[in-house]
C-alpha cells in the first residue's frame, strides 16, 4: 500500500444516532474505493462494522469501527461510531483523534437526541461538522423539513451543498449547489449521471448556489472582496473558502445520500478527498506540559494508543494515531506512561476485522498494532529524545450501576480480571470494589451499556453473573448534643478488663468554636479542653476528637485507643451501618485501673459509650443528591417533569438549548436506579440525562424510618 504524506490525510469520525445508517453507510464508501468486493448486509451479519459476536447478538453497534478509504490520491481515516448514548466512550475517543466529523441523519426522523449530543461534543471539542441526510429513499423522508429543523437549532450557518429532487420510494437524483449540477443514478446506484440542472430548477437552485457563495466568502477576507466585486466565486475559490469555514466552524455543510442503494457516495468522497481540511490545517494537538505538537514527518516519533480491542484468536489490538514523525516496522519505542519498551514488530491500516499490513506511517496517520507488551488505552510510545505525553481524552461521569458478583463464587478473582481486560476497551466502564458497600460495583452509562458486559461475560467469558441495584452510600450525623457513660469490665481469673470513659458528642460545623459549658439532666458539664484532633474523614466531612480529661482520671496512653473505637464506629453507624460524619467527640471524664486497664479496655468502652451518645443526639441519615440535567423534546417535557417530581427530584430551572428543552434538577441516588431504562421508555428513546455528584442531604422522616426498618431486619436475618 502507498505510504501517505501528512499532507494526504484526512480523520473523520462518522456520527448520528442509531438507525441514521452509519454502517449500511460504511460498507457503501468502503465498496466505492474498491477495499472490499461486495457490500455486506446488517441482516446477513457480514458487515465490516458490528463485526463483534455482541453486536450481531443485539443488532446495534457497540465498538467503534476504524477504516480507511483511499481516494483521488488522498487517504481518508474513518471512525464509525456507535449511535447510542450508552456508547458515548467511543464518540468521545473518535473525535479528539480526528479532525471532522460527519453527521448522519436519519431523513424520516430528522434532528434526534443522539444528533443532538453528538453535536454538542463536536462544540465542545471545536471540531468541523458535515451534515449528511441519508434514506432519502423513505416513504416518511422530507428532506425540506429537515433542512429547516437544522436551520432552526443551528442557524444560518447550516448551509445546503445539495437537494434532492425529490424524497420516497422514487428518490434517484440530486442538485449539487456547489458544482451546479444534477447528479442522477440507476437502480443500482453507483456512478452517477452528471447532467445540467433541468430549467424548472434553476431559480431554487441559484438562490441556494448564492447563499452558498456567501457562506464561503464568510470565511476569508480576500474571497468575500471578491465576491463584492464579482458578486460569484470560482469553483476552487468556494473550496477554499468551504475548507476554513469548516475548519473554524463558521459553516456546516448539508449533503445528501442514500447510503442503501449507494446513491450519493462518491460525490460525499469527493467533497471529503477535495474539501475538508488536512491533519495538518487543523488546530494544532498539545501534550500534557502544554507544548505545540506539530503534525510533522520531520518531527520526533510520538504515538498516541487510543483504542484496544481484544479479538478472538489475536489477542489485544492497539489502535493508534501517529502524532508526530514516522514510525515504521520494527522500531523500538519507549512507553511514556508506564517506563516500558516496545517494538512495533507489525503495523497495519485497518477495515473493520480486515488489516492491511504496512511498513510506514506517517505523521496524521492512523494505524493498528499486535503483540505489544505493556501498552493500555491513553498511553504514549515515543522515539529517541521525545518525552511526550498525551491525556486529553475526558469521558462524561458514569450514569447506571449495577452491584455485580460471580454466581459461583470461587469465580469472582477470574471476573475481576475479565472486567479490567474488558475497560481497556471501553474506558467509560467504571469499576468499583467498594469498602463501604461491601460490594463490586461497575458503572456504566446506561441498561444497554452494562447489558452488553454481561453478555460479553457470559458468552466471551464463560462466566455467569448476576447484577442487583447497589446499596445507597447513607451518611449518617447528628442533630444535637448528647453524653454517655460506659464502663467496661471483664474479670476471667488473672489479669482483667477494665476500662470507663465519660463522653459528650455534638454535630460539628466549620469554625464552631471551641468547647465549653455543657448541661444535661439539670446538671452543668464544664469543659477543659487538652488537646484537639480534627479528622478528615476519607468519605468526607470530618471527626474533631478532644481531650478534655482532667486530674489524670484517664492516663494520656489511652487516649488514641478510645479515638480508635469511635473510630470503628463512625464506619459503621447505628442508623444503617454507614459511615457517620460530622461529629465532635469530647472525651471529659471516666476511670481506669492500676492492673487491669489497657488499650482494649479504652477501646471498647470509647465504642460503647460514643454509639450510646449517637443514638440521643437525634441521629439523621444524609443521601445522596444528584444534578441532574435531562435533554427532551418539548412534546415529553410534562410526562418527564412528572416523572422526576415522582422521585422526590427538586426542579431547579428549564431552558431551550438547539431545540430540545433542557430540566435541571436535584434528584436522590435512590431514585435514579434505573432512570435510563425509565426515560428511554417515557420519551422513546429520544432524551438523555447527566447526572453529577451534588451533595449530602438529610432524607424525609418517613425514608429514614422505612430505612432503618430495613437494615434492623437485615441485620436479624444475617444474625
Amino acid at each position: 500500500m502507498k505510504v501517505y504524506q501528512t499532507s494526504e490525510i484526512k480523520n473523520i469520525a462518522l456520527l448520528g444516532n442509531d438507525g441514521a445508517g452509519k454502517t449500511t453507510l460504511t460498507e457503501a464508501l468502503l465498496y466505492e474505493s474498491g477495499i472490499i468486493k461486495r457490500r455486506g448486509r446488517i441482516t446477513a451479519k457480514n458487515t465490516v462494522s458490528d463485526y463483534f459476536p455482541v453486536e450481531q447478538e443485539y443488532g446495534y453497534s457497540v465498538f467503534s469501527t476504524v477504516y480507511h478509504v483511499e481516494w483521488n490520491g488522498k487517504k481518508l481515516n474513518i471512525i464509525d461510531c456507535p449511535g447510542s448514548d450508552d456508547f458515548v466512550g467511543a464518540a468521545m475517543t473518535a473525535l479528539n483523534v480526528t479532525d471532522t466529523a460527519i453527521l448522519l441523519l436519519n431523513g424520516q426522523y430528522g434532528v434526534e437526541v443522539g444528533t443532538q449530543n453528538h453535536f454538542r461534543y463536536t462544540e465542545k471539542l471545536g471540531k468541523p461538522v458535515i451534515f449528511l441526510v441519508n434514506q432519502l429513499d423513505n416513504e416518511k423522508c422530507d428532506y425540506d423539513n429537515v433542512l429547516e429543523q437544522l436551520q432552526t437549532i443551528y442557524g444560518s450557518k447550516v448551509v445546503p451543498v445539495q437537494y434532492p429532487l425529490e424524497t420516497g420510494p422514487n428518490f434517484n437524483a440530486v442538485i449539487d449547489v456547489l458544482l451546479m449540477k444534477k447528479y442522477s443514478w440507476g437502480p443500482e446506484g453507483g456512478a452517477p449521471t452528471i447532467s445540467e440542472i433541468p430549467a424548472e430548477e434553476m431559480d431554487k437552485a441559484m438562490e441556494m448556489h448564492k447563499a452558498l457563495v456567501e457562506a464561503a466568502a464568510e470565511n476569508d477576507e480576500d474571497l468575500m472582496e471578491k465576491f463584492f466585486e464579482q458578486d460569484s466565486l470560482t469553483e476552487d475559490e468556494m473550496r477554499e473558502g468551504i475548507r476554513k469555514g469548516l475548519a473554524s466552524r463558521g459553516m456546516f455543510p448539508v449533503f445528501c445520500v442514500c447510503a442503501g442503494k449507494d446513491m450519493g457516495v462518491r460525490r460525499l468522497m469527493e467533497f471529503l478527498g477535495n474539501v475538508v481540511p488536512f491533519v495538518d490545517e487543523m488546530p494544532k494537538v498539545f501534550n500534557t506540559r502544554g507544548a505545540e505538537i506539530v503534525p510533522s514527518a520531520d518531527g520526533p516519533t510520538s504515538l498516541y494508543f487510543f483504542k484496544t480491542a481484544v479479538e478472538p484468536h489475536i489477542g489485544d489490538v492497539q489502535y493508534f494515531k501517529v502524532m508526530s514523525g514516522v514510525v515504521r516496522e520494527g522500531d523500538d519505542l519507549n512507553n511514556a506512561d508506564r517506563g516500558s519498551k516496545e517494538r512495533m514488530s507489525q503495523m497495519f491500516v485497518c477495515a473493520g476485522a480486515n488489516r492491511i499490513k504496512v511498513e510506514e506511517l506517517r505523521a496524521g496517520d492512523i494505524g493498528c498494532t499486535v503483540k505489544l507488551k505493556d501498552v493500555k488505552t491513553g498511553n504514549t510510545l515515543n522515539g529517541k529524545d521525545c518525552d511526550n505525553r498525551f491525556n486529553f481524552i475526558k469521558y462524561p461521569n458514569p450514569k447506571y450501576s449495577r452491584a455485580i458478583k460471580a454466581v459461583n463464587e470461587s469465580e469472582t478473582e477470574k471476573m475481576m480480571a475479565a472486567l479490567n481486560r474488558m475497560r481497556e476497551e471501553d474506558p467509560t466502564w467504571v469499576v468499583e470494589q467498594s469498602k463501604e458497600l461491601r460490594q463490586i460495583i461497575v458503572h456504566g452509562q446506561g441498561e444497554f451499556h452494562l447489558r452488553t458486559l454481561k453478555w460479553r461475560m457470559e458468552n466471551n467469558e464463560k462466566i455467569q453473573i448476576k447484577f442487583d441495584e447497589p446499596r445507597i452510600p447513607y451518611r449518617e450525623t447528628i442533630t444535637k448534643a448528647a453524653r454517655a457513660d460506659y464502663r467496661h469490665k471483664k474479670q476471667s481469673g488473672g489479669a482483667g478488663q477494665f476500662g470507663e470513659v465519660h463522653l459528650i458528642v455534638e454535630p460539628y460545623y466549620e469554625g464552631m468554636p471551641a468547647p465549653d459549658t455543657y448541661k444535661f439532666g439539670g446538671q452543668e458539664y464544664k469543659m477543659n479542653v487538652k488537646g484537639t484532633e480534627e479528622i478528615q474523614l476519607e468519605w468526607g466531612g470530618k471527626l474533631v476528637f478532644v481531650n478534655s480529661i482532667v486530674g489524670g482520671s484517664i492516663d494520656a496512653r489511652f487516649m488514641p485507643a478510645i479515638l480508635k473505637g469511635v473510630m470503628s464506629r463512625m464506619e459503621q453507624g447505628p442508623l444503617t451501618g454507614s459511615y457517620a460524619r460530622d461529629v465532635r467527640v469530647i472525651v471529659y471524664d471516666g476511670k481506669m485501673h492500676p492492673v487491669d486497664s489497657n488499650e482494649l479496655s479504652f477501646m471498647l468502652a470509647g465504642r460503647q459509650a460514643f454509639a450510646e451518645a449517637f443514638r440521643n443526639a437525634g441521629p439523621k441519615i444524609l443521601e445522596p443528591i444528584y444534578d441532574v440535567e435531562v435533554f427532551v423534546p418539548s412534546d415529553k417535557m410534562g410526562d418527564v417533569m412528572s416523572d422526576l417530581q415522582g422521585r422526590r427530584a427538586m426542579i431547579m430551572g428549564m431552558s431551550s438549548e438547539n431545540g430540545y428543552e433542557k430540566l435541571i434538577a436535584r434528584v436522590p441516588l435512590k431514585e435514579m436506579s434505573s432512570y435510563s431504562t425509565s426515560l428511554s421508555s417515557l420519551t422513546g428513546g429520544r432524551a438523555s440525562f447527566i447526572m453529577k455528584f451534588a451533595s449530602y442531604e438529610l432524607v424525609p422522616g418517613d425514608v429514614q424510618d422505612k430505612l432503618m426498618k430495613e437494615f434492623e431486619a437485615n441485620q436479624t436475618n444475617e444474625d
